[in-house]
């Protein structure tokens, strides 16, 4: 870790310095003018940057891709209305995670529990595919918000773009550290990146990640937390 790094658990000057969130962010071009055109077209569509989820002295974090068009870039909301959140809610349900199996609008009444859920770009990206350079323009968002994991708790990367910016917001070379759905990786202060494969609607039609496969990885985050398994 480099030496200036933040690690999880200890929150620096540095982080405080650096927002969590900003709503009026317009630092990458191309995603600002997407988003400028996406409004136009659905007016109704928060089409902003969406913010983490969850609770903020959350043992889990969760890192995803960026928001879907017509999920979270319309709702406000990580995963919330988009496909890929199928599979994660009912999964985060199942766990103890979240009230609710299912998360469809920004005012249906569901909570997590325990757990937060970010993007690794805050901004709805063309063809859901953002830039190497956007993705480490929006980092600084990542790494303030990676800072407030306390010590011994859990991030979970969905898929290799959001294990890479996971691994830069906490100052960590990623070739110290491959993706591998499955993976584990021990980091300072006890806290360990845990690496699934997205749950996105091309991975999960085409099988590369079932309900059982993503369920195997939160039985390790669970162990690793010390939670009691759940009753399923």
């Amino acid at each position: 870790m480099r030496a200036d790094a933040k690690k999880p658990g200890i929150v620096t000057d540095a982080a405080i310095a650096t927002p969590v969130y900003d709503a009026g962010c317009r630092r990458c071009v191309r995603l600002a003018s997407f988003l400028d055109e996406v409004r136009i077209a659905y007016p109704t569509y928060r089409c902003l940057p969406v913010p983490p989820f969850g609770d903020p002295n959350a043992r889990l974090v969760i890192v995803g891709l960026a928001p879907g068009m017509h999920g979270a870039n319309a709702t406000g909301r990580p995963f919330t209305g988009d496909f890929a959140g199928i599979l994660l809610f009912e999964t985060l349900y199942a766990y103890g995670y979240a009230s609710s199996p299912q998360s469809r609008t920004i005012d249906d009444p569901l909570t997590l529990v325990d757990c937060r859920i970010t993007n690794s770009v805050k901004c709805l990206p063309p063809q859901n595919k953002p830039t190497p350079l956007e993705m480490r323009t929006c980092n600084d968002y990542l790494t303030a918000d990676l800072a407030a994991v306390p010590a011994g708790g859990a991030l979970l990367a969905l898929g290799r773009v959001a294990h890479e910016a996971a691994l830069i917001a906490l100052g960590i070379r990623r070739a110290t550290h491959a993706f591998a759905h499955g993976a584990r990786h021990m980091l300072d202060n006890g806290v360990a990146l845990f690496d699934s494969y997205h749950c996105s609607r091309y991975n999960t039609n085409t099988g590369r990640l079932t309900t059982a496969m993503f369920r195997s990885v939160f039985d390790l985050i669970d162990a690793h937390l010390g939670r009691a398994q759940p009753q399923r």
